[in-house]
Order: structure tokens, then sequence, then C-alpha cells
């Protein structure tokens, strides 16, 4: 069948690596799979692409994101496929309206367990509305599914209404083997000398909490760590600025954004994604493939992945992400059972089950479109 995903950009990002990672191996089971973006601006993402799946077609509405005349736009490009998959609100929203320009079947992806939408009452029925134009909405992790459902309320909760089979939980996925196999960066790996290595791989934007890791390295020994941040974002910055306040600049990295994510975390020997909030973040699973301990906010979307493999630490506390750390360091042997057990955890979120789940979802749309 012929698919059309819909996405804001192909800025780094965890949805935006699911889609480059979903198109080939979407192309590899007979499916025709093109993408549009609204902000058409290149990125290392869009290069990748091009790259591994040189006949994906990729049609760019603009520069922007919240821009009505991309409405008509997709409208007409809407037309030529079966299926249009829409990932990121402004998609999701503009894809509803455009459906009732053109006959096509439509599903999405919640990416995140909140967004702040969910805060303005007002904007509720528009949201009602727009869902009910989706044949299918996948979640990406039992939370986000759970805090949709409660969000909605209604139909979106009684399982005798038609409208509550049109949601489900399909996990994120990564390559597992693959970075698990991968060879460390040769380069990072001579910077760190003797340091360990602390990695977090995330944009610095509001949902990232970038600030706790530096506050916890203030409380480490400065000659035995050091942190790396892969990523860019507007809050940068900032965490500099705090970087030189608590005395720390000298062993924080900012890597900046970076094309080789699995080669990094391969050099790194000690990952953590601090969070505010989370969906069901690709670089927790790609933490976990590294062969490396894990360590994550104790909140929604990192919690539901990691508790019981990796470590949790309350939100917000350095004190006891650096106790943490500090136990990870002492102890070798627990070192490596806490690896192990992210290793295993992360075979469960294989990208080919990602694929398949999504492949269903199509079938399934397809089937009752027919009807």
């Amino acid at each position: 069948m012929r698919i059309l995903q819909v996405i804001t950009s192909l800025e780094m990002g965890g949805a935006e690596t699911l889609v480059v990672n979903l198109i080939p191996r979407l192309q590899a089971l007979g499916h025709t799979v093109d993408l549009c973006v609204f902000n058409g601006t290149e990125t290392p993402l869009t290069n990748r692409l091009k790259k591994e799946s040189p006949q994906t077609k990729i049609y760019a509405l603009g520069h922007g994101v919240y821009n009505p005349l991309y409405i008509l736009k997709l409208a007409k490009i809407m037309r030529g496929y079966d299926i249009v998959h829409t990932h990121n609100s402004s998609p999701q929203l503009f894809a509803a309206i455009a459906k009732v320009l053109c006959s096509v079947e439509l599903v999405s992806t919640e990416h995140n367990t909140s967004n702040r939408k969910r805060d303005w009452k007002w904007y509720a029925p528009v949201e009602s509305w727009m869902y009910g134009k989706y044949r299918h909405v996948i979640c990406i992790s039992r939370i986000a599914e759970e805090k949709l459902r409660e969000y909605m309320r209604g139909d979106w909760q009684d399982e005798t209404k038609p409208r509550y089979n049109r949601i489900s939980t399909i996990n994120n996925g990564v390559d597992v083997h693959a970075i698990s196999n991968i060879v460390p960066d040769a380069g990072l790996l001579s910077l760190k000398e003797q340091r360990k290595a602390i990695l977090m791989v995330a944009g610095f934007r509001e949902a990232k909490d970038q600030d706790t890791i530096v506050r916890a390295l203030s409380l480490l020994d400065k000659n035995s760590y050091e942190v790396w941040f892969a990523g860019v974002g507007v809050r940068q910055a900032l965490v500099s600025q705090l970087a030189g306040k608590l005395g720390v600049s000298d062993r924080v990295r900012f890597l900046g954004l970076r094309t080789d994510i699995p080669n990094v975390l391969r050099a790194a020997d000690i990952i953590v994604m601090s969070s505010h909030w989370e969906g069901l973040s690709l670089s927790n699973v790609e933490g976990m493939s590294a062969h490396r301990p894990f360590i994550a906010s104790d909140v929604n979307g990192l919690r539901e992945v990691t508790k019981g493999y990796g470590l949790l630490f309350p939100h917000e506390d350095a004190e006891s992400l650096a106790a943490e750390i500090n136990c990870l360091a002492a102890d070798e042997a627990y070192y490596h059972e806490v690896a192990e057990r992210c290793y295993k955890r992360a075979l469960e979120f294989d990208i080919s089950k990602t694929v398949s789940g999504y492949n269903s979802v199509y079938q399934s749309v397809a089937a009752d479109g027919k009807r």
C-alpha cells in the first residue's frame, strides 16, 4: 500500500528518528512509503534517509510549523496515498482538517505522555474532533496511552464504544544488535583519559533536565568523572552557565548534534536520561542497547522501561544521582550486572517488533477502510 509519513521536521529527536528508522523497513515489506515535512530544512536525519532510502519522496511544505496554508498543500499530497500517518501536534491537526478535502485513512502516533495543549480546557473539543478523524492512534508506551485516555475521557475509556479500538500501544524500538556491536568513538575514548564519562543524549529543551546531571557532577570527584551532552537546543546556554556557576565547566563536554550516537554511547561509561517527562525515550532504549548501565529520572515514560533493569533516581535529585554513579564505579560486578540487565531489557524494544506492530495497524486500517 502507499503510506505517507507526516512530521514537523527531521530535526534530531525521538519521533524524527523513529520515522527515519521505520521508512526503509516498511519499504522492505513491499509498501511505498514517502515523507512530508512541514519544515523542510536539511538535517543530518534528512541526509541519512536519502542515503538509506533514495526512493523515498520527501515533500517539504516550507520552513515553519503552524502555517495554515500547509493544509491545502497537504490535502493535495494526501490524495495520492492509502494511509497518512502523522507525528507531532500540528501535523495531527492539519491532516485531520485536510481529510475533509480528500478521501484517505488517517493514523497518528502519540509520542509523549503530555503536552501544553492538554492544559488548555478550551482546546479539548478541538482535539476530540481531531482524534475522531483518525482510524487508529498509536501510543509509544503504555503510560502514554493511559494519559491520552485520561485526557480524552468518554469514548476513549469505554470499551463498549467503537472508538475504543482505535487506540493501542506499540513501543518505540531501535536496532539493538547494531548498537551493541558498534565500535566506540576513538576520539572520545582518548579525550576522557582516566575519567569515567557520564553521557546524556537529548536536545536541550523543556522536557529535558540536563541541569540535574550538572549538579550531580559537582558532587563527584573531579578527577574521576566528566559529563558528555550529545544534542543541541534552546536551553544549552543555560546549562553551560550552570556548569560555570558550579565550577565544573572543564568537566562538561557539549558534543553538539551527533549523527553517530551509537559510537558515542559505546565510548561512554554510564548513560543517564534526566527528564521532567517522556513518552518512551528512544535514547533510553539506545542507552540500554550499548551494554552500559542506564540511569533515569523516576518519571512517566522512563520509569516504565527502566524499573527493575536499569537504575532510577528521584526527579531532580542530584545527590541520589551522584550516589548511584559512585556505586556503579566502586563495584565492578554491580556495574556489569546492571549493564547486562539493561541490554536484555533493550532486546524487548528491538525495531523489528515496532515495524511488525505498525505493519499490522496499517493492514487493519486498510481492511476497515474497504468495508
